[in-house]
């Protein structure tokens, strides 16, 4: 459902608000990172990403506890959360534009991924990670040449502004693992 709505309907709070009542309909741990949260974090590619956008950054983490773990494993969903991606300054072509809705499609699998692993009760923990952007244009936009710090330190050259996805997901895993995510996919 939420990677069939229009953009205007599929922001970050309202992709945030959604995971938030899909988790409390099936019994998941949810928490919503607003933009404070992400740069106290240090996640300088998911705010440099939305920097040219109205829309605030978020970032969504689902959690999976079950009753009888198994020791020593947790596995880390995380999936790529672009409400919107224009391409920011390297501005994408018109034609085809109205597909990069489709953009967040990763981070929708894995709220749709979290609810079935709370109705299948597996006996390992699971953690979901959705960093949730826009990728627009506008005087705050990320710009080719600016140099980000990601959250685990590591500077990046921006040469194109369409890599939105590698960015924000840079971010994501490094917190997926700070969660003590044993598993990625």
């Amino acid at each position: 459902t939420l990677a069939n709505e229009p953009r205007n309907a599929i922001t970050p709070a309202t992709f945030s608000d959604a995971a938030i009542d899909v988790a409390q309909g099936c019994a998941l741990g949810i928490e919503v990172l607003e933009e404070e949260q992400l740069r106290a974090l240090n996640m300088g590619l998911m705010i440099g990403v939305a920097r040219g956008s109205a829309e605030r950054p978020r970032m969504v983490v689902l959690r999976y506890e079950p009753e009888q773990p198994r020791r020593g494993v947790v596995l880390g969903l995380v999936g790529k959360g672009v409400t919107f991606d224009a391409g920011g300054i390297s501005l994408k072509s018109a034609e085809g534009m109205h597909e990069m809705k489709d953009d967040m499609s990763g981070g929708a699998a894995v709220v749709a991924a979290m609810k079935a692993i709370a109705v299948l009760k597996p006996d390992v923990r699971v953690t979901g990670i959705i960093p949730l952007v826009e990728n627009m244009p506008g005087g705050r936009a990320l710009k080719p040449g600016d140099v980000l710090r990601s959250a685990e330190g590591k500077t990046i050259e921006v040469l194109n502004t369409d890599a939105e996805g590698r960015l924000i997901l840079g971010d994501a895993l490094w917190y997926a693992r700070r969660l003590g995510a044993t598993h990625l996919v």
